[in-house]
């Protein structure tokens, strides 16, 4: 018998299959029979709160499909979880992909095929979505268009694989023990991030938790970072330098797995200043901002293998009043 987090994995897929073989009157027809109509819908920057899953279609996707014609959906992880704070949640991470053949946001098209990653977040109550939580990597596009205005990223940017042991796409009941030591482990990991504040880099023993071949999946941006080291060289050091005084969401925000993975989401995930060494080439002015986070990760063996984040990087930028997307058409007016 199918139990309810299978059974919310199953709401949302009506809306995947239409978003793989896409067909405007088809993904109108998904959204109107797999989200709730009141649904709160929150989309990244320039984006942001939609006025219902009516306008995420008409508003973004149908831009989007306008850039890419042959446009589809792929998913590397789809995964469902209860969370302590009593949210159903289903959570999916992938990317799209076309020719990119006309402008989207006035990203320039390439002619080639593109590819954007998401993560995305439905809270699912009495079979039907009731809040949608997603970002959209458009840096990631702008790099493939080499139009990204912006500082070089310090990992690697390239396509971000899915999980190694490419069994992200859950199906059958969940794994209920299975589930808890996963996201056991990453509870603790993350409180370990919070000694920070009063034992450094070592008081957080992220060794404990991560595997030696870890690798950690930024947003573009920021890139990708392999093994502790690179997690901390590319990303931890920068971050911690430029807003020290971070505080997360946990505790505060969902965290939810099924069988070895983990999401986690809150809308916003942090709040920080920055100061000290600055942020992504943001000059340290003390400016208070929020950062939007959601994230993936893979258990093995009682270690934490892989992890996928994206970032909200454009809300970033213009909570200081950067208009990355205005910087980026100036940057490239020139071309035909």
């Amino acid at each position: 018998m199918a139990d309810v987090h299978e059974n919310n994995r199953n709401v949302i897929k009506p809306w995947r299959d239409a978003l793989y073989d896409f067909d405007r009157h088809r993904v109108m027809a998904a959204a109107k029979s797999v989200f709730r109509r009141d649904a709160v819908v929150h989309l990244a920057h320039p984006f942001e709160t939609l006025d219902g899953p009516a306008a995420l279609v008409e508003d973004a996707l149908f831009a989007l499909h306008a850039a890419m014609p042959d446009f589809e959906r792929r998913d590397t992880i789809v995964m469902a979880g209860d969370s302590p704070l009593g949210n159903s949640w289903v959570g999916c991470c992938g990317f799209y992909t076309g020719t990119f053949e006309q402008p989207f946001l006035d990203i320039p098209p390439t002619g080639h095929q593109a590819s954007m990653r998401f993560h995305e977040f439905y809270r699912v109550e009495d079979g039907k979505v009731v809040e949608f939580q997603a970002l959209w990597d458009i840096p990631e596009l702008m790099m493939q268009a080499n139009a990204w205005p912006m500082v070089p990223s310090l990992g690697r940017e390239w396509q971000v694989p899915g999980p190694a042991t490419q069994d992200g796409i859950m199906m059958g009941p969940r794994d209920g023990e299975r589930s808890a030591n996963s996201q056991k482990l990453v509870s603790a990991m993350l409180a370990g991030l919070g000694n920070y504040a009063s034992g450094g880099v070592e008081g957080m023993q992220l060794e404990k938790y991560w595997h030696p071949k870890f690798s950690w999946y930024g947003p573009s941006g920021i890139g990708t970072g392999r093994g502790l080291a690179g997690f901390r060289n590319w990303h931890q050091i920068p971050f911690l330098n430029g807003m020290p005084d971070r505080v997360g969401s946990v505790g505060k925000g969902d965290l939810f797995a099924d069988g070895d993975y983990v999401g986690f989401t809150a809308w916003p995930g942090m709040h920080m200043s920055i100061s000290g060494d600055g942020f992504l080439g943001i000059a340290p002015s003390g400016q208070k901002i929020t950062m939007r986070s959601l994230d993936f990760w893979r258990c093995e063996n009682g270690m934490i293998r892989e992890n996928w984040v994206l970032v909200d990087l454009l809300h970033v930028y213009h909570q200081i009043g950067v208009d990355v997307l205005a910087r980026m058409r100036e940057f490239n007016k020139a071309r035909p």
